[in-house]
């Protein structure tokens, strides 16, 4: 399996990449949104200029944050420092747009979207709309200012299950998912992807590779599973499913169906500590701040070991491995960390692990 990281846009952050490449990781990631990080597409930019092998993602970008033309534009841009190495993460901006207090976008969107981005940065001609007004549009000056001509990667994010798959396989798209580390939902989402493609033309130079993100924590000789330094590794993937489950509190039912008694009780806590309630419309102000970032150490007793064990990769490296392959065997072609404690170190030890 191939390995590669997500990090947060942040000064300095071309410097990881290069790291990141060293390492002989494959792909570097940078998350898109808004309010809460740095903006991805000037910090890729410095990534590109400071690499030359390693592709470069935005994971996840989305209709209810940047229009076509404009999310085309800066794809192309980025393929220009770049040519052949960028990968454009597309999703109804699920974190991006809750963290504005908003809803996410719709599937539907999210495909009208990939296909409008697919065609403009392949340099061809989409229907642009704005209300009742529709125009022909696409670039107008290519070239140096926007590399048209070199392959961009698409992947769309798996949050919606099935309905997202069945968009790849419209659309001919890789998949990419966060915290998904069961074997049985990915070749769901296989199978889904591939049967919505079954009568789908598909371009011949297109990839359809499947990408999971989580954290990842390598267990010292008799060290706790569920310790301190287990908590801070993956507790910023535990706290953002506990932050989407308090911002999404108010459906009782669809809470009580993904999560027991315990971690209902976290989700409880974790409003309270913050303040808020599962209806207050500034809720998103109270939970989102910090929002993958290292956890403070009172918020240790939330980050429970059911949700590690769920969303994050703990434990030896023979344990580990044999969990990876197990992923590999469900299709899975790329195993992407999000490092917060250390990122140098957690990047090399992920780059040891699969080497």
């Amino acid at each position: 399996m191939r390995a590669g990281v997500v990090v947060t846009a942040h000064p300095g952050v071309e410097d990881l990449a290069v790291q990141a490449e060293e390492l002989g990781l494959h792909s570097f990631w940078l998350n898109d949104t808004p309010m809460v990080h740095g903006d991805p597409f000037v910090a890729l930019g410095l990534c590109a200029k400071a690499t030359s092998r390693i592709r470069l993602g935005i994971g996840v970008t989305s209709p209810a944050l940047r229009s076509a033309p404009a999310a085309a534009s800066a794809f192309a841009s980025l393929n220009a420092l770049a040519p052949g190495r960028i990968i454009c993460g597309i999703g109804t901006g699920n974190t991006a747009r809750r963290t504005l207090g908003m809803r996410p976008t719709t599937a539907a969107t999210m495909e009208n979207f990939t296909a409008a981005l697919q065609d403009l940065c392949a340099g061809r001609t989409i229907e642009y709309r704005e209300g009742d007004r529709v125009r022909n549009v696409r670039f107008l000056h290519t070239g140096a200012h926007a590399n048209t001509a070199d392959p961009i990667e698409f992947v769309v994010a798996a949050l919606l299950g099935p309905k997202a798959a069945a968009v790849a396989g419209r659309r001919g798209t890789g998949l990419i998912s966060f915290g998904l580390l069961d074997p049985t939902a990915w070749q769901a989402l296989h199978d889904a992807r591939r049967h919505a493609a079954h009568d789908t033309p598909r371009d011949p130079d297109s990839r359809t590779d499947s990408y999971v993100v989580t954290a990842l924590h390598i267990l010292d000789e008799d060290e706790d599973p569920y310790g301190d330094a287990a908590r801070d590794a993956t507790g910023h993937i535990v706290l953002s499913l506990l932050a989407f489950a308090a911002d999404t509190a108010a459906d009782a039912r669809a809470l009580a169906e993904q999560l027991g008694p315990e971690e209902r009780e976290a989700v409880r806590r974790l409003l309270d500590r913050r303040g808020t309630t599962a209806t207050a419309p500034d809720r998103h102000t109270k939970l989102y701040p910090n929002y993958l970032g290292r956890i403070a150490p009172e918020d240790r007793d939330l980050i429970l070991p059911s949700l590690m064990s769920t969303l994050a990769l703990v434990g030896t490296r023979n344990d580990l491995r044999a969990r990876i392959t197990t992923l590999e065997q469900a299709g899975i072609d790329e195993l992407l960390i999000q490092p917060v404690i250390d990122p140098p170190t957690e990047m090399a030890q992920l780059a040891g692990l699969l080497s």
